[in-house]
């Protein structure tokens, strides 16, 4: 049984309950129970070919026999080095049916990114893109790594037969110069492979599901460890928080399943808020998930995206506020039809009020916010998702099952009293356990309230008299540049790895395309004639393309405190005035 709305608001929504049951289930019987209730029903779209329910079971089912057959055992670490390709979800269950863990790791990483998360997490298998720059990349990346098995995915057999057919005589179709002996492809795997996974005990309270890399509250990255409770948590709460009017005045009801919705899948994959919220959602519900592997393809950008939600007549779009921001000032919007979106959901910025009157103005569905961290799966809290209740600028209520509190920053023990600013401290089963091989990390950020365990998240908020969480502050140096977190000390540490810098200091500067854009402002060392351009190519090879600095000033002294320490805030208040 299920208890009454939890949570001190007259708003908390209609026939929501507070808690919900039937997590404790492994992950992939989110894949199995759709391809059992809807073997025939299309999961994946891509340039029109489609892949159903069935057929990605099937290979999933295969990938977890050649893991199996190569040495990967329960609780190994397995990575995954693409974009939002048809294979993704099929490879992402393929892991966890062998009883490994999932490591996602971003594609668009220089070898020394992908290497540094390769080795902390202790990967031994890796699948990689058939593509001239991301496997050059991946083969850099893993030779000086444990990966002992590395897999080529090639787009070919996933495109209509014409499509392919075309583009492997035109040679349209991405490829890699060449291969390094001992490497796969993915076709010969899937047609060699049983489609008999091994047999695996999984308890999804303990057992991993996935190791994603977050920066958390210091700025290094850190693995947060997430057992497949986490994800049916967020799943199964979704599901009962999100509802929607099917039809323009029709009653607002919970999603309805096998076939009727179609997921854009715009937003990464590899990143939390697109796996659970799209890639995995929409396999929870029986619905299409559109893969897009780049946004901003078209011209001008986001065209393609325009035209993906018009031709597959798509019905949910989660994506962050620069997503909303591209669609509503693109300047063809007005010659596709969006009418099919009928729900949206917002997170990883602030969304402007005047940006979601526009968008939902333009194509009549609501967008929701919420908010989450990759420690919490994503979600921790939402908007309700009815034009009634829902609170510009707010993220709302927590989701069934969590409870969040606001805690004195100096120790986060003390509960404060209700319209106090304070650190957000969330409790539910999707919270991490903890940092990857990190306890001290992982001390940090956890404490015991009232006799249970609360993650606290960095950002400062409050809840008001209805019982709205707003969030008033946030760790000042993160740097949120389109959605994605860049911490400032990662980028200073490529920095001065140049022998003429002495010292560093990055920052977020406001930037109307992406919300902020990173700006560095270094201090030479005595003599050194480096020049900006210099410094801007240096982090170019170092950097993933949302982390480098898009201007660098040079300063003969950076701004310090009394025992040394750069101080970032000066340099962001000179901004702001």
């Amino acid at each position: 049984m299920t208890k009454e709305k939890h949570w001190p608001t007259s708003n908390w929504p209609e026939g929501v309950p507070a808690d919900v049951t039937g997590i404790n289930v492994p992950l992939y019987t989110v894949l199995d129970e759709s391809a059992q209730k809807y073997p025939n029903l299309t999961y994946t779209i891509f340039n029109g070919a489609t892949r159903t329910f069935a057929q990605v079971k099937d290979t999933a089912d295969r990938i977890a026999n050649f893991l199996a057959s190569k040495g990967i055992k329960k609780g190994d670490r397995v990575g995954i080095f693409l974009p939002n390709l048809p294979h993704y979800p099929a490879i992402y269950f393929g892991i966890l049916k062998a009883g490994a863990v999932c490591v996602t790791c971003n594609p668009m990483y220089t070898a020394d990114e992908l290497n540094y998360q390769l080795n902390d997490a202790g990967v031994k298998a890796v699948f990689v893109m058939d593509h001239p720059e991301f496997y050059k990349t991946a083969v850099k990346a893993v030779k000086s790594s444990k990966v002992e098995t590395v897999v080529v995915c090639n787009v070919k057999s996933y495109l209509p037969g014409l499509k392919a057919f075309i583009g492997g005589l035109l040679g349209k179709i991405p490829k890699a110069e060449s291969y390094e002996p001992g490497h796969y492809m993915f076709d010969d795997v899937v047609a060699s492979a049983k489609p008999e996974p091994p047999k695996v005990d999984i308890d999804p309270d303990k057992d991993l599901a996935l190791i994603i890399y977050t920066g958390g509250t210091t700025g290094v990255p850190k693995g947060a460890a997430l057992p497949h409770r986490c994800f049916m948590h967020n799943l199964t709460a979704m599901l009962e928080w999100v509802r929607v009017e099917h039809l323009p005045g029709s009653a607002s009801e919970k999603l309805k399943v096998g076939g009727t919705h179609t997921f854009l899948g715009v937003l990464p994959w590899y990143h939390s808020f697109g796996m659970t919220l799209v890639m995995l959602m929409s396999c929870r519900t029986g619905s299409r998930l559109v893969c897009v592997p780049d946004p901003r393809a078209g011209n001008p950008p986001f065209t393609e995206v325009l035209k993906a939600v018009q031709n597959y007549k798509c019905t949910f779009l989660v994506a962050v506020p620069t997503i909303y921001v591209a669609f509503t000032n693109h300047p063809l919007l007005e010659k596709y039809d969006l009418s099919s979106l009928i729900s949206c959901g917002s997170g990883g910025a602030p969304l402007p009020v005047e940006v979601a009157k526009k968008f939902e103005a333009k194509t009549g569905a609501v967008i929701f916010e919420g908010y989450g961290l990759s420690e919490t799966t994503p979600v921790v809290s939402m908007n309700p998702t009815n034009l009634k209740t829902r609170k510009f600028g707010s993220i709302g209520f927590p989701i069934p099952g969590t409870d969040v509190k606001i805690v004195d920053t100096d120790t986060g023990l003390k509960e404060l009293p209700q319209g106090e600013d304070g650190e957000i401290a969330v409790n539910g089963p999707q919270v991490m356990d903890g940092y990857w091989n990190r306890p001290d990390a992982s001390n940090e950020v956890f404490r015991e309230i009232d006799g249970k365990r609360y993650f606290l998240t960095g950002d400062i908020g409050n809840i008001d008299e209805n019982g709205y969480i707003t969030i008033t502050d946030r760790k000042k140096d993160l740097i949120l540049v389109g959605g994605f977190n860049c911490y400032p000390r990662e980028v200073e540490e490529v920095l001065y790895a140049h022998p003429d810098v002495e010292n560093a200091a990055v920052i977020g500067i406001p930037d109307e395309k992406s919300g902020e854009s990173v700006k560095a402002y270094v201090q030479k060392v005595a003599g050194a004639k480096v020049t900006e351009q210099e410094l801007l190519d240096f982090c170019k090879e170092r950097l993933a393309g949302y982390k480098r600095p898009r201007s660098i000033e040079f300063r003969d002294a950076l701004p310090t405190s009394v025992v040394g320490k750069v101080l970032r805030r000066v340099l962001r208040d000179e901004v702001v005035k």
